[in-house]
């Protein structure tokens, strides 16, 4: 089964968001962002969506299958 790499905090940090900030963004708690990060939750298309806009990068820099 492919596991999902996240690399969100790293665009999030290049952004210079906090997780707080992030979430407020695309419209989640906080807890949702740092479960990502964590490689804890999988993320809906949408909200894959929402956050590569929020942090200028596609989909597939910040998600990946592997």
């Amino acid at each position: 089964m492919p596991k999902l790499i996240c690399r969100l905090k790293r665009y999030r940090q290049l952004k210079e968001l906090t997780q707080e900030q992030l979430a407020d963004i695309v419209g989640v708690r906080r807890e949702t962002i740092m479960r990502l990060e964590a490689g804890k939750y999988n993320p809906s298309l949408k909200l894959a969506m929402d956050i590569s806009k929020a942090v200028n990068t596609s989909i597939e820099e910040i998600f990946i299958f592997d």
